[in-house]
């Protein structure tokens, strides 16, 4: 079957199923727009969906071995900037390109669905909610995604910006792909007063301000410096008037690594130091986990294996890339512990200053020529690993 030539042929349809998502974009858990449509759409192509959590589930086949595509329906609460016709002004924006996610697996499965006598075993979907939370895919694992038919295998694909052309993929065969994650909330308490008698107050900024500057220490002084770690502060909140010190200041902050090691020394670390420097300053502070993520590593054998099927798609200039690393994290990296996974990004920028905008921001543009390859990708590599793995 070639899978290319037919998402060619469905590419208007998927199109409109990637800008309806974009258009009607949902953060977090609760993607009550998201999930109907899928499970609409699924229904519509033949598919039986279930409710899975706040996710959805779907299989096409009904033999061993099972294989997992996964896509992740959710975006990022900022207003858009991009502006696209279709560009979502709810105060949601799908900046990380998690609708073309949505949107592939969709057409995947539609294709899957129609070449179903051909499959040598399962294919399960799952879309999952609130992966930008790292909330979404434990959530569907506590919920049984994995079960009920056990799955053998799992890919997933994320779309990302830059110049290399669009028929460009990375991956990392066994190493590890993407960073770890650990969020984290510090509350500062004080005490408030007038900004004109600081000496009557314990001030919850002060106190913040060393903390930051601390935690900047840890990385400079502490970090292995031969491993990747990154620690950001992103938000800082306190006050409300120039002349008044507040009672409180909040931290929020994320640690990135690709060791297991520093990630647990530095976690600690980080907890022990805004103590210290708080009490200092004669304050308190009050620590808060807002999400917690492995680092994530593809499977060596399943890895080369799928590597070798993107290659017999017939798509001029396809090509791979391979031992690559990012920073940020993916909680795919929950089931990448639990069985053998393949993580591959797939290139949706542009050969221009479109491709100079990241990830994340609110001006981002994907391109779309990227949807039948992704689709294509997910049903061919499925359909052949079942083939080849099949007793």
């Amino acid at each position: 079957m070639n899978f290319y030539k037919r998402a060619l042929e469905l590419n208007d349809e998927t199109v409109n199923n990637r800008r309806y998502l974009h258009k009607n974009a949902e953060v977090g858990l609760e993607l009550p727009i998201a999930r109907k449509y899928v499970m609409d759409k699924l229904t519509e192509y033949g598919l039986k969906p279930e409710k899975c959590g706040h996710g959805v589930v779907a299989t096409v086949g009904d033999k061993s071995p099972v294989i997992l595509l996964r896509a992740d329906m959710d975006a990022l609460p900022m207003m858009e900037e991009s502006g696209e016709e279709f560009a979502s002004t709810n105060g949601a924006t799908h900046s990380c390109g998690h609708d073309m996610h949505t949107a592939m697996l969709l057409t995947a499965a539609k294709m899957l669905k129609e070449n179903e006598s051909e499959l040598k075993g399962t294919v399960k979907f799952m879309f999952q909610p609130a992966e930008e939370t790292f909330e979404g895919c434990i959530e569907m694992v506590d919920c049984g995604i994995l079960e009920n038919p056990k799955v053998d295998a799992a890919l997933a694909f994320h779309v990302n910006t830059g110049r290399l052309p669009v028929t460009t993929y990375l991956y990392n065969e066994g190493g590890v792909m993407m960073a770890s994650v650990d969020g984290f909330r510090i509350h500062i308490q004080g005490k408030g007063g007038h900004g004109a008698y600081p000496h009557q107050s314990i001030d919850p900024i002060q106190i913040g301000v060393h903390i930051y500057m601390a935690l900047q220490g840890l990385i400079a002084r502490e970090a292995d410096p031969e491993k990747t770690i990154v620690l950001t502060v992103g938000k800082f909140c306190a006050g409300t008037a120039s002349n008044i010190i507040p009672d409180t200041a909040v931290l929020e902050g994320t640690l990135r690594t690709n060791d297991s090691t520093n990630r647990n020394r530095l976690v600690n670390r980080i907890r022990e130091v805004a103590e210290g420097v708080a009490k200092t300053y004669g304050g308190e502070v009050s620590i808060t986990a807002l999400s917690a993520g492995p680092p994530l590593l593809s499977e060596k054998v399943l890895t080369k294996q799928l590597v070798s099927f993107m290659n017999e798609l017939d798509i001029p200039g396809l090509s791979g890339i391979g031992n690559t690393f990012s920073n940020a994290s993916e909680d795919f990296a929950v089931i990448a512990e639990m069985i053998p996974t393949c993580y591959m990004d797939l290139s949706a920028g542009y050969d221009d200053e479109r491709g100079d905008i990241s990830l994340h921001n609110p001006r981002v543009r994907l391109n779309e020529d990227i949807l039948p390859i992704g689709s294509s990708a997910y049903a061919h590599l499925a359909m052949r690993w079942l083939e080849e793995n099949s007793k």
